[in-house]
Formats: structure tokens, sequence, C-alpha cells
């Protein structure tokens, strides 16, 4: 029995999230309903970790111990044949029996985007954060630095997060783009507590309207208070592009937004 490893893109618009629940379609559903149709039977998948409603991914990992020994094509080409248009599996490769795509995670890279043109874009509706009032990227990137290395991070984790602490490492907070057009901000960690990359921008966001300084966010961060922080940005701005992988395990726990 091989474990197969498999790297998905999808467009979270439509569905509950990552997560199979009660009320409503999800990815996991339909990619093991998709892995069920084309094994012959059904085959539970881990992934790296969870997504929320409306959240994207050009890169969520999975793995699966499949029944049938298959070319791995049959896992890339057979599986986007049966799977919606809307989610695709875009490598697959065999990898070590043990292989856990949560516990062997040494980090994830996420990107945020916000469309920020006077007036509203039919085409960014399901991709972006659309914000109309002029951003100044200048504040956003100098408060950004505040958040690098390893803090306590419990003013931007969810109220019902059920990490067993806050300590969190962050290794990139890159906030580019363009002022009245598209701004992308990307944040790079070992970890993440639940919501924690969609408060860090609904706070920045705080910043680049001019509403508090750039020195407001070491001190949200510093009083780890969740209420003194900015709002919760939109899921659907937020996309989880990488996974990155070493040889092993990893130690410390994980929760994903």
């Amino acid at each position: 029995m091989a474990r197969v490893k498999l790297v998905l893109e999808y467009d979270g618009t439509n569905y509950v999230g990552w997560q199979i629940q009660q009320n409503g379609s999800s990815v996991q559903g339909r990619v093991q309903l998709a892995l069920q149709q084309l094994l012959g039977e059904p085959v539970p998948i881990f992934a790296a970790g969870r997504t929320d409603s409306g959240v994207h991914a050009r890169g969520q990992v999975v793995a699966f111990d499949s029944p049938r020994q298959l070319p791995l094509k049959a896992y890339w080409m057979g599986l986007n044949s049966l799977l919606p248009d809307d989610i695709a599996v875009v490598k697959a490769e065999e990898v070590r029996p043990d292989f856990d795509p949560r516990r062997w995670s040494k980090g994830k890279r996420y990107r945020y985007l916000v469309s920020n043109r006077r007036s509203r874009s039919p085409h960014r509706r399901h991709t972006h954060w659309e914000i109309f009032l002029p951003l100044a990227l200048g504040p956003m990137q100098e408060a950004s630095k505040h958040l690098l290395g390893r803090h306590d991070f419990s003013a931007f984790r969810a109220a019902d997060c059920q990490a067993a602490h806050a300590m969190r490492e962050i290794g990139k907070v890159d906030v580019t783009g363009t002022a009245g057009d598209e701004i992308a901000v990307v944040v790079e960690g070992t970890a993440f507590l639940k919501h924690m990359v969609r408060n860090i921008v609904g706070s920045l966001m705080e910043i680049g309207r001019a509403r508090q300084p750039p020195t407001w966010l070491k001190d949200v961060l510093d009083g780890r208070d969740r209420t003194k922080a900015g709002s919760t940005a939109p899921p659907h701005g937020l996309s989880l592009e990488e996974v990155f992988y070493g040889e092993g395990p990893r130690d410390g726990d994980a929760h994903d937004d």
C-alpha cells in the first residue's frame, strides 16, 4: 500500500472550508469522493491544515494510503477528470509511509489580496478584499516589522481558537503592491493560530487607512488583547500558497487560518 502526497489548488468560494462539515459541501469531501470513484472504495485523506469557508489554496498538501498500485498520473489526470472545476491536483508523488502532511510541516506561506481601486471590481470580488479609500503602504510596511520573530500572538487569535498556547514564530511579512490598485500581504511562519493571518491583515489595514500609527501594532502585540486589534479581514482574500517540508516531523503544535 503506497502513501501518496498531493498538492491541491482550489477556489474556496463555494465551500464551507477544507474540513467535512454537516452544513454544506467541503473541499475535503469533494476530494474524498473523487478518490472513491477512482479507487473503488472510500479512502480517508489527511491535510496540512484546515482552511475556512471562502479561503482559497494554491498549495494545500494532502496524503492518503492508496489500496491500489496506480501510476502517479492517475492521481493527477485521473482525479482532475473527477473533480469539479474549482478544485485541481497540481502535483502527485509517492512518499514515505510515515509522511504526515500536518506533523511534518516546517511552515506555511499565506497571501492576502486587497483591491484598492476607487470602484468595485467584478473580477476580484471572490479573491480580494475591496477597500476603496487609498491605503498608505509605507506605514503598513513599517508596522509589519514588529511581527517578525517569536511572540505571543494572543491579540491575533480567534476567540474560539483551540490551540494550547499562542506562541508562534513569523519569519516574513511583506506588504507589496500599489496604492489605488492591488496590495498583497504575504506572511510566512512555522505555524498559525486560527484567523491569525486575517486578524493581522485587518490590523494592518487600520494603519493603512491612517486610523492608527505603525507603532500601534507593537502595542497590540504586546498587550495580547484581541479586542484591541483590528477587525478580522474577510476570508475570500486569503490563500494558502505553500507548505514547507523537511526530512521528517517537527515539534510543536499548529492551527491553520
